[in-house]
């Protein structure tokens, strides 16, 4: 089973980015669109929940980022992985649609930088974003897992606004 982890987040991510590009070719199929939202909304939700049960973990593996103090790493470790959650029920659901693809897009992007200036800096450290499953990734494992949600989330953004757009522009008379 070890095995077996370490080529699945990368595959994972390569899935996604190409059912993204799906997705914006056959712009019109809502849903193709609907199919990504899940598949985001999943793996923040299932992030989530294992940050939920180990929130201790989570505060090491915060820390082991060497950017913020303690006490903000342990209230960052029981805050994050709730807004996580919601944030994946938001993109299910519809409610607050924007306003968690925003989060999301932020916590992602936060994340991306945050791993980079660990890297940059020598550090060695395990993102913790899937628990125990992904403390034996490679640097560039992460990064494809993180782009790939990002390109996901920004493809879901783009979309959404487009969207609105259209619904809100006003039909010719006839």
């Amino acid at each position: 089973m070890k095995t077996f982890w370490p080529i699945f987040w990368p595959v994972f991510a390569a899935i996604l980015a190409a059912a993204v590009v799906i997705a914006l070719i056959a712009s019109k199929r809502i849903i193709l669109w609907r199919i990504v939202d899940f598949i985001i909304a999943a793996v923040f939700i299932y992030a989530g929940a294992l940050k939920v049960l180990d929130p201790v973990q989570f505060a090491h593996d915060i820390d082991h980022y060497k950017i913020l103090p303690w006490t903000i790493g342990v209230g960052l470790a029981f805050y994050l992985p709730w807004l996580e959650i919601f944030c994946g029920l938001a993109l299910i659901f519809r409610l607050f649609y924007r306003g968690a693809l925003s989060i999301l897009t932020v916590l992602v992007v936060v994340f991306l930088v945050a791993t980079i200036a660990a890297k940059v800096r020598g550090l060695d450290i395990t993102c913790g974003c899937f628990g125990h499953a992904s403390q034996n990734w490679s640097f560039p494992a992460h990064l494809a897992l993180d782009l790939g949600i990002l390109t996901a989330l920004a493809a879901l953004c783009y979309c959404s606004v487009a969207r609105a757009r259209a619904n809100a522009s006003p039909t010719p008379m006839s």
